[in-house]
């Protein structure tokens, strides 16, 4: 590989770290999004792994986001949503996302059923247009949707681990994983 050559690569590779770390950053406050801003930044992403893998804009996509273990950005968002959600259950997020109220802790829910389960309350939200998009309506309706095996994670470790494994397989579901 000539020297110029590693330049570039290298160069290609800086650019696409910084396109898909600002797109990360930012994806928890895209939670509720209109479906077509959402594949304005999906558009985003197939042209990041197209400019790694030197392919053209005609080219699939999907086995290069496969290759790079990458999220659809739908499911990215859904990804940051749900880890600062457990953040936030475990005291290691910022004091102002939470407290968010678990079923077993309302008054007389306590022998109910769903109070063995790590469900948590989804508040209702008055304002159609942005009011399911707020942290404390979305995260709770998010998190209420996961396996319950994920949500009663013993580490951060373990939970991201099975988180992304789960929403790989809901953004690919004819890969078999």
């Amino acid at each position: 590989m000539s020297k110029q050559n590693t330049h570039h690569t290298a160069g290609v590779f800086s650019s696409n770290l910084q396109v898909i770390s600002r797109l990360d950053y930012g994806s928890a406050v895209l939670v509720g999004l209109p479906v077509y801003l959402v594949r304005h930044l999906q558009l985003v992403l197939n042209a990041a792994a197209r400019l790694i893998y030197h392919m053209r804009s005609a080219a699939h996509i999907t086995d290069m986001l496969i290759s790079l273990h990458w999220l659809c950005t739908s499911q990215q968002i859904e990804y940051k949503v749900a880890v600062l959600m457990y953040k936030v259950l475990h005291g290691s997020a910022p004091r102002y996302l939470g407290p968010l109220v678990p079923v077993a802790d309302l008054q007389g829910r306590q022998t109910l059923h769903s109070a063995g389960t790590n469900c948590l309350v989804v508040p209702s939200d008055r304002l159609s247009t942005v009011g399911s998009r707020a942290f404390s309506v979305a995260a709770p309706r998010f998190w209420n949707a996961l396996p319950a095996e994920m949500t009663s994670a013993q580490s951060l470790t373990s939970f991201h681990r099975h988180l992304k494994t789960w929403l790989f397989s809901q953004s690919y579901p004819d890969l078999i994983i």
